[in-house]
C-alpha cells in the first residue's frame, strides 16, 4: 500500500485541511500507517496534481487561509483499483523484538526498561483506540453498530488496531516479567 491510498481513505469522511487530515491520520489511520504531517502535505499536493483530490482555498479573516481537500470521482476509481489488488501479508519489524531476541547475551536491564515503556505506550494508545470505537458506534452496541452503523470501514480498522495494542500490552508485560525472574532484577548472567 503506497500512502496515497491511506491518504484517500482518510478523506472519505470529509473535506480536510493538511492540518485536519493530520488530526483524523492521528485519531483513526495512524494505527495501521504511519505518516508525518510534512508527508501527508506532499502527498496531497501529488494527489492534487495527479487529479485524485481537488482543493479548494479557504479565506479566513484572522488566521491565515487553508486549503480543503477531497476526494475525486478518479480519487474513488484509484481506490477502487487498489481495493481489487491482493493484499501483501503484513510482517513485523520491530528494534525491540531485536533486543529481546538477543537478551541472552546482552544486559537485559534496558531491555525490561523498554518493554515496560513499549507496554505503557501500548495501553495509552488502547485507551484512545477505545474512546474512539465509542464514537464511531454512536451510542449504538457493537451488535447492531455491526449491523447497521455507517462507516463500517474504519470501525474495523479502530478494532485491529485496539487488537494489536493490547497484544503489545499483555506481550510487554509477559516478556519483562519473564526476563526479571530470570535474570534478577534485569541483571545479565554471565
Amino acid at each position: 500500500m503506497a500512502l496515497r491510498h491511506a491518504v484517500l481513505a482518510a478523506l472519505l469522511d470529509g473535506e480536510y485541511s493538511g492540518y485536519q487530515l493530520a488530526k483524523a491520520f492521528d485519531a483513526g489511520v495512524a494505527n495501521f500507517w504511519h505518516a508525518l504531517p510534512q508527508q501527508l502535505y506532499a502527498e496531497l499536493t501529488k494527489l492534487e496534481a495527479d487529479g485524485l483530490v481537488a482543493g479548494r482555498q479557504v479565506i479566513q479573516e484572522t488566521r491565515p487561509n487553508k486549503r480543503l481537500f477531497h476526494v475525486t470521482e478518479e480519487g474513488l476509481a484509484e481506490l477502487e483499483r487498489f481495493a481489487a489488488t491482493t493484499a501483501k501479508p503484513s510482517f513485523i519489524r520491530d528494534d525491540l523484538l531485536v533486543k529481546v531476541q538477543a537478551v541472552d547475551r546482552i544486559a537485559a536491564a534496558p531491555v525490561i526498561e523498554q518493554l515496560a515503556a513499549r507496554a505503557r505506550t501500548a495501553a495509552a494508545k488502547a485507551e484512545i483506540l477505545e474512546q474512539l470505537a465509542v464514537r464511531l458506534r454512536d451510542g449504538r452496541d457493537e451488535a447492531e453498530f455491526l449491523a447497521h452503523g455507517t462507516r463500517l470501514g474504519p470501525y474495523l480498522t479502530c478494532l485491529r488496531g485496539l487488537a494489536f495494542e493490547r497484544e503489545t500490552h499483555d506481550w510487554c508485560e509477559r516478556s519483562a516479567a519473564a526476563l526479571r525472574t530470570r535474570y534478577d532484577g534485569g541483571q545479565q548472567q554471565p
